[in-house]
């Protein structure tokens, strides 16, 4: 009788400590995406400034800071999925990236010191953002590993716990870049 007590004992500590690991694992990915979530709306509050600093400047890239500022209003509207913030997030870190190769081309827009100080928070940022997107995806490891590993799985599964999706680059941004092309050569 006690040894049945003492063995239903250990199977209760054990599904405890299990049970924990999971909520807590479930937690470190929702705060991992808060600090990268963070990050993004620094990203959108930062963006107005630098449009407008390079509307000034550059009126024939109006296309792309439109779209830029076309990008921030959705971001900001809300009611996105996980899985489309992050598509917005790789099409806004697409448009940055035109804006950065028009600088490029035009050198005189590099003479204004604001501009450089905008591009210089803009680069912080994105370092932020790439930092807070490991984070993530450390995270959403950690917890996928325990959603899917036994005897972690079972209590998982009890729980309703799905396996959640890590941040991945887009096909298109893996592909090395053709600077000649940007430029228009």
């Amino acid at each position: 009788m006690i040894i049945l007590i003492v063995i239903l004992a250990l199977i209760l500590v054990v599904g405890i400590s299990i049970y924990n690991g999971l909520v807590g694992k479930k937690n470190q990915v929702e705060n991992a995406f808060a600090g990268m979530d963070a990050m993004l709306k620094k990203r959108y509050d930062l963006i107005p400034n630098l449009v407008a600093t390079v509307k000034q400047y550059a009126s024939h890239e109006e296309g792309t800071l439109t779209k830029v500022t076309e990008l921030r209003t959705k971001a900001l509207a809300g009611g996105l999925s996980t899985d489309e913030r992050i598509d917005l997030d790789n099409q806004i870190s697409k448009a940055v990236g035109g804006i950065m190769v028009a600088v490029e081309n035009y050198p005189e827009l590099k003479a204004n010191e604001n501009f450089l100080q905008l591009q210089r928070s803009l680069n912080e940022v994105e370092e932020q953002i790439s930092a807070s997107r490991r984070s993530y995806n450390a995270s959403v490891t950690s917890y996928n590993n325990a959603v899917e590993m036994f005897p972690s799985s079972v209590v998982a599964g009890m729980m309703n716990y799905k396996r959640r999706q890590v941040f991945e680059i887009p096909e298109m941004e893996r592909e090395n870049v053709d600077v000649g092309k940007l430029f228009g050569n």
